[in-house]
């Protein structure tokens, strides 16, 4: 019986352990993730940007 119990907590605490590291790991992705949507937003503007400055997007002067 004794060996059991011990055996049950090992086995919690690995699974402990493993929910740690995944817990850490869905942290950084997330980190990652916040960083790619920041530069993917400032890419997009900088696109409009540059569209709106574009001088082929403009009406010739006789119009």
């Amino acid at each position: 019986m004794e060996e059991r119990l011990i055996d049950l907590e090992i086995r919690i605490t690995r699974q402990e352990d493993m929910i740690d590291e995944l817990n850490k790991t869905v942290y950084q992705q997330q980190l990652k993730i916040d960083n790619f949507e920041a530069i993917l937003k400032e890419m997009a503007s900088r696109i409009v940007e540059l569209e709106n400055d574009n001088p082929l997007n403009e009406k010739p002067p006789h119009y």
